[in-house]
């Protein structure tokens, strides 16, 4: 029998870019596969800890004893190879019927990219920006603590109990749920991690208004 799809109830989105809208995934892996050759690490392990994290979040808590100056000057370079390379970034299936319908509803981009980097692999994958932007210029903690869902939550004007985070990697979704707001899982990646509920692709996901502003979210599990 087909399983029973899961119902949220919600007043705003909060979404993540890379691997939760955007497929990014061939960017992000050549570009840490070569951080982790030049530091003798195993890529692999590498990523697990990268994605949803800034760069020299995660190079800080994969190498705990080297000099945050110098996270900070690979972080920048890293950041200028992924401006500079944009070949294999597509939208997640379902991703740009996901957000026209959300055109004129709360919701917030919260994202631990910068500015730049958002605004680039939006328009690569052919979707659009929602008016409301968290990225890494907005908060001094990057994912998994709770501060940018929290202001997003806030740049909307809701509660944060009064929103609903999109995300797929376990930073991201540890930080939702430690800003006090159910997350919904999108991909592969995120189905370890206990997101409130779970979809393969945002193919999956519909989003129902109510004349009072409620919206209902529900997730087709497959």
């Amino acid at each position: 029998m087909p399983a029973t799809p899961t119902a949220l109830t919600t007043q705003a989105l909060l979404l993540d870019m890379d691997g939760t809208l955007v497929n990014s995934d061939a960017v992000v892996e050549r570009c840490w596969h070569r951080w982790a050759d030049e530091q003798g690490l195993d890529p692999a392990e590498v990523l697990a800890v990268a994605h949803g994290r800034q760069g020299h979040a995660a190079m800080a808590r994969l190498l705990p004893e080297r000099p945050m100056d110098l996270n900070l000057a690979d972080n920048r370079r890293m950041l200028a190879e992924e401006h500079a390379d944009t070949d294999g970034i597509v939208p997640v299936p379902g991703a740009p019927a996901f957000l026209a319908s959300l055109a004129g509803l709360p919701h917030a981009l919260v994202t631990s990219a910068d500015d730049r980097l958002a605004r680039l692999r939006m328009a690569t994958a052919g979707l659009p920006l929602p008016e409301t932007l968290i990225t890494a210029e907005s908060v001094g903690a990057s994912k998994p603590d709770p501060e940018a869902f929290l202001k997003g939550a806030a740049a909307l004007g809701f509660a944060p109990v009064d929103c609903l985070a999109f995300e797929d990697s376990e930073a991201g979704i540890t930080a939702a749920l430690a800003a006090g707001m159910p997350v919904v899982g999108i991909g592969p990646r995120a189905a370890a991690h206990h997101p409130t509920a779970h979809a393969l692709t945002l193919e999956q996901v519909t989003v129902t208004p109510s004349p009072d502003g409620t919206l209902t979210i529900t997730v087709h599990t497959a």
